[in-house]
């Protein structure tokens, strides 16, 4: 099987709500959001972004009314048309009195299709260095992914043979791709049981009214497992996977199902755009290679690009995936599973990427999967309005029941009930005194730097993905007890453990302290690596228990600032024992050395 560079991404987020989205705009105008974005994004003006929208939806309704077994499709961005592969010269009549372009083709579908296959049982379980392949109809050949830093004398051989089947072959070398999963970050997420969040899909309907989202099939993999709309499971939203048949990770697809079950969620048609106006979906269409399409999610918020390639074929390492669309759009962890526009209509669900949004390029930077596969294949409705929004007014309600839950002499953890939002809670602003302390996506927070044995008043506010921000709490006095004399003791590892590409540097400290170690530990790591968004850095416990001091992704790469220090929250275990810190390089082509490192408890 492929080795894969193993990242952490998104797609746009569809929001669980407690009431539906604004207003329509006029209908001939497109979505403000989705013009600023392509605006952004592609290079655009903003008539050059109108008219790219409106030539791609009369692409849409040419390539609706022509039937599919004419040939492979495309919207040409330089003459704004549909394109059509055809490969009987009487099929154009047909094709150009829709108003699109007819390309007579050597092979067409029919035989791109069988060719395709015939590359994936070359491929079998995994050629090293190959990332993928499928269909390229505007070359009347095939495409195949190589991931560059993996490139090896098998990818070469392997590529040599699918020469030989005739077709032209295009090669595109980018990082490997992965399905995306993440950390709660601010955003909209859901979260399977205590898993890492993914984003929340397209709302859906059943037969019988009932409630549901689709999202990505490697976000429902277990059966009957509960669904929330916060981490810490708080705020459940209903089940995942009802009875272990709504969810498929592999040559089907990857898509699943959760059902909405609980009280007080509605389903809203109003997709999130961070700080602009929503766009309320108003359909679906399949994807069109060289449209532009959008998503906004969890971790990288409101993106836009355009589609690279439909119906290819997707090697993640550790499952293969077929019928995927890839784009150019960037993605970050915790997108898996959220929706994708073309204009207002939905076109598809996350599935992966490169965890990249750093500058564009040739590389095809985040992957989805057609969400009327889903709908079809699950007998679903797709929830919608009637077009436009406008921008949300409405704050938070403000945060209740905020207090204290444990305190150290220089900290204090808070906790506090969720708020509730017309279209969705983004965080919480922790206030200190009357200075900001923190932001948080939970409904809870750990504020350090306190000075022991004195009173400090804190206050929370609720705020949504348009800004608008609640009022405050009513306030908290937290009074931090003394201090121990002479502080924490301190314990260390001065050996030098190299950090290499893809492995984890593992360095112990043995404690003999009796009692409890502190709640909020100091960890100071000595360190050099020319690339501190690749490290994933956790200490474990005597316990065997994991506290997460920082996770990797981000770009660009900078050094690693040594020495750093980081303080691990939520440490609630004996003092004795070994301490273990964990150092992995989850990112190709930097290395470094883990110098030494200290704990203080």
């Amino acid at each position: 099987m492929l080795r894969k560079a193993l990242l952490a991404t998104s797609a746009c987020a569809l929001f669980l709500s407690f009431a539906p989205g604004g207003a329509a705009a006029a209908p001939d105008e497109p979505p403000p959001a989705v013009l600023d974005a392509l605006q952004r994004d592609l290079g655009l003006t903003g008539a050059q972004a109108r008219a790219r929208l409106a030539a791609e939806a009369d692409a849409q309704r040419a390539s609706a009314a022509l039937p599919k077994s004419l040939g492979a499709r495309w919207f040409d961005a330089a003459s704004g048309k549909l394109v059509v592969a055809v490969t009987d010269p009487a099929s154009t009549i047909q094709v150009r009195a829709r108003g699109a372009e007819a390309r007579v083709v050597r092979r067409g579908q029919a035989e791109l299709a069988p060719l395709t296959a015939s590359i994936g049982d070359l491929a079998g379980d995994g050629v090293p260095g190959v990332t993928g392949w499928g269909p390229d109809p505007a070359a009347d050949g095939v495409v195949v992914r190589v991931d560059r830093a993996a490139r090896s004398a098998a990818t070469t051989a392997f590529l040599d043979r699918v020469r030989a089947f005739g077709a032209p072959v295009r090669v595109v070398e980018s990082a490997a791709p992965v399905q995306q999963s993440g950390t709660v970050q601010p955003g909209n997420p859901w979260w399977p049981d205590g898993e890492s969040n993914c984003s929340v899909g397209f709302p859906a309907t059943d037969s019988g009214g009932g409630k549901h989202f689709v999202t990505a099939g490697h976000c429902t993999n277990d059966a009957n497992q509960a669904a929330y709309g916060q981490s810490g499971l708080q705020n459940r939203i209903g089940t995942s996977n009802t009875g272990g048949s709504r969810t498929v990770n592999g040559r089907e697809g990857d898509m699943g199902v959760v059902a909405v079950t609980e009280a007080g969620w509605t389903l809203s048609a109003a997709v999130n755009t961070w700080g602009s106006a929503p766009v309320t979906v108003t359909g679906s269409v399949e994807p069109l290679v060289g449209q532009s399409v959008c998503h906004s999610g969890n971790t990288s918020k409101w993106k836009c690009g355009a589609v690279t390639a439909v119906e290819q074929t997707v090697d993640y390492g550790s499952t293969v995936v077929e019928g995927l669309a890839t784009t150019t759009a960037c993605s970050m962890g915790g997108d898996s599973g959220g929706a994708w526009l073309a204009g207002d209509k939905a076109v598809g669900l996350h599935s992966g990427g490169q965890s990249s949004c750093g500058p564009g390029g040739a590389d095809d930077q985040s992957i989805f999967q057609p969400v009327d596969e889903a709908l079809r294949k699950w007998g679903l409705s797709l929830v919608t309005g009637t077009g436009g929004g406008t921008p949300d007014a409405e704050a938070p309600s403000v945060p209740a029941g905020l207090r204290s839950t444990a305190t150290t002499s220089s900290s204090a953890t808070l906790v506090w009930n969720a708020s509730t939002d017309n279209v969705g809670v983004t965080g919480y602003e922790v206030y200190r005194g009357g200075a900001l302390a923190t932001t948080v996506s939970t409904t809870t927070a750990t504020i350090s730097g306190l000075t022991p044995d004195t009173d400090t008043v804190f206050s929370v506010k609720a705020k949504d993905a348009a800004g608008n921000v609640s009022a405050a709490s009513a306030p908290v006095t937290v009074h931090t007890p003394p201090g121990t004399p002479g502080g924490g003791r301190t314990f260390g590892n001065d050996t030098d453990f190299p950090i290499r590409d893809h492995t984890v540097a593992v360095s112990p400290v043995k404690v003999a302290l009796a009692g409890q170690a502190g709640r909020t530990p100091t960890v100071v790591v000595t360190a050099t690596h020319t690339c501190a968004q690749d490290l994933t850095i956790t200490l474990v416990g005597p316990s065997g228990r994991a506290y997460p001091l920082q996770r990797y992704g981000g770009y660009p790469c900078t050094a690693f600032p040594s020495p750093r220090t980081f303080t691990a929250s939520g440490v609630g275990e004996q003092a004795t024992g070994t301490w273990t810190l964990r150092v992995g390089d989850n990112g190709p082509g930097d290395t470094g050395v883990l110098d030494a490192w200290t704990i203080t408890l």
